[in-house]
């Protein structure tokens, strides 16, 4: 008799719990402020319950009482996602789903982000079996230009900056496959724009090709790009989608949502 009542007590807290999560999620598509009567047909909760629930979340400051019969998110929750982002690290987010594109691809996966004019490999996930030995150590750094990571970063600056860019580096090149004219290196950040992700083809070494696409935090800022790195006669078109898939999943982690979940 204890236990089952110990039982009903958990359904009951957890269909709290979910009703709290419902109205939460109802105030959080909507930026003005919604009436209790909105609140009770988008949740489909009575409104004596939803408003038993809002007055308790209300006093916890998870919402506030715009005007009398209309609610909204609270500062509370502010609080608490400042905290939670402060805690989150690129490196930790990306992790596992690096692991996974390598697994699928058996090719090295590179996690890289923007210093001045250059990237920086933060971590990498690769094996023997890729074929290929490590171009840039953990810690290395490369050209934006010469690399499908930092043509992201190039791409979304605007005209000048990009035009300052070329002018204090001189687009220097490694190769003979280096672009080093800035009327190209636009055309390839147009394309880049274009496709959602970027190509280097062996620009930064002769006989590696990459392809990188971006990180994006909770407030849309790219602030890291993943990229296979293969051995030029092996890198494959129909990983695009699953690299584009990978820094999805890590985005979301970090709190991006694409403005058509907003």
């Amino acid at each position: 008799m204890k236990a089952e009542l110990i039982s009903d007590g958990e359904k009951t807290a957890i269909q709290v719990i979910e009703r709290m999560a419902s109205l939460l999620d109802a105030l959080a598509q909507h930026p003005d402020p919604v009436s209790l009567k909105q609140l009770a047909m988008l949740t489909g909760l009575h409104p004596s319950t939803a408003h038993r629930i809002l007055n308790d979340l209300v006093m916890k400051r998870f919402v506030d009482r715009a005007e009398p019969g209309a609610y909204r998110l609270g500062m509370r929750l502010l609080e608490l996602g400042n905290i939670v982002k402060s805690r989150l690290d690129v490196r930790e987010a990306a992790l596992d789903f690096m692991r996974a594109l390598h697994r699928k691809t058996n090719q090295t996966v590179n996690l890289s982000v923007r210093q001045g004019d250059e990237i920086v490999y933060i971590d990498r996930s690769f094996s023997e079996r890729s074929g290929m030995q490590v171009v840039r150590a953990i810690g290395g750094r490369a050209p934006l230009h010469l690399t499908s990571t930092g043509k992201l970063f190039l791409s979304v600056d605007d005209p000048k900056q990009v035009r300052a860019y070329a002018t204090r580096t001189g687009l220097a090149g490694h190769n003979k496959n280096s672009i080093t004219d800035l009327a190209r290196l636009e055309r390839e950040l147009s394309l880049v724009r274009a496709r959602g992700y970027a190509r280097d083809n062996e620009e930064l070494e002769l006989g590696v090709r990459c392809m990188a696409a971006g990180i994006r935090d909770d407030s849309g800022r790219l602030i890291a790009g993943v990229s296979i790195s293969a051995p030029a006669d092996r890198l494959q078109d129909e990983w695009v989608e699953d690299l584009q898939k990978t820094v999805q999943e890590i985005s979301s982690v970090l709190g991006y949502m694409p403005r058509s979940q907003t």
